[in-house]
């Protein structure tokens, strides 16, 4: 697999190829894929490729009906090294990490769009147990929550363009310290206990398998 980060035309790409299988479960863009991979690498527990890459599209149900295999392949291997990029830049080089904002044009000038990138990271935080934040640190959590949970962002109504654009200007920072708290503090992931069937089965017993036969003339002697 390619490192390093993607080119330009890799990235619309993976964009295009979201906005074509994107549903009302699912990422929509680029941008909310480059939140939600922020915050899973975040995460104060790993989160297995396979979980996370279905919660991009929403749960198995959802999981696209891909044109080919290669397509299917070319996506994973993209997402792979964008995740790959921007866990460099989050552990080795924090100066150097700028979230995918989306830009939109109106009346000639370019303007950021931050929500979808903010609702991508919030997905990433569902997959995980983020409590036991600190309340300092919870406040950096919100500024990201703020322009990334229904909840919050109706707050953003009472804004000034003065306080918005600050507002914006916080999240770069707060995911920067939020990843450098959980990567110091990391969680253990509690260890599932095998079921034990304690209850015994005795020889003259039906056989548990179902077959109506006794347990003696069934499975015991497997």
């Amino acid at each position: 697999m390619k490192t390093g980060p993607l080119t330009e035309s890799e990235l619309e790409w993976l964009d295009e190829v979201i906005t074509k299988y994107a549903t009302d479960k699912s990422i929509i863009d680029v941008s909310e894929l480059d939140g939600m991979l922020t915050a899973i690498l975040s995460s104060p527990q790993e989160i297995e490729p396979a979980d996370w890459l279905l919660a991009v599209w929403g749960g198995a149900d959802s999981v696209p009906r891909w044109a080919t295999e290669r397509e299917r392949d070319h996506f994973i291997n993209l997402t792979l090294q964008h995740m790959g990029d921007i866990a460099e830049r989050l552990n080795d080089y924090p100066d150097q990490f700028e979230p995918l904002f989306g830009t939109r044009e109106e009346e000639g000038q370019e303007l950021t769009i931050v929500e979808e990138w903010c609702y991508g990271y919030m997905r990433g935080v569902a997959l995980s147990d983020w409590s036991g934040l600190p309340q300092a640190l919870q406040t950096e959590l919100d500024a990201i929550a703020l322009h990334g949970d229904e909840e919050k962002t109706v707050a953003l109504d009472t804004f000034t363009a003065d306080q918005y654009l600050e507002s914006i200007d916080k999240i770069r920072p707060a995911a920067l310290m939020l990843h450098a708290y959980w990567m110091a503090h990391p969680k253990v992931a509690p260890v599932q206990q095998p079921v034990r069937n304690e209850a015994k089965v005795g020889r003259n017993d039906p056989c548990p398998c179902g077959s109506g036969k006794k347990y003696k003339q069934c499975c015991a002697g497997k």
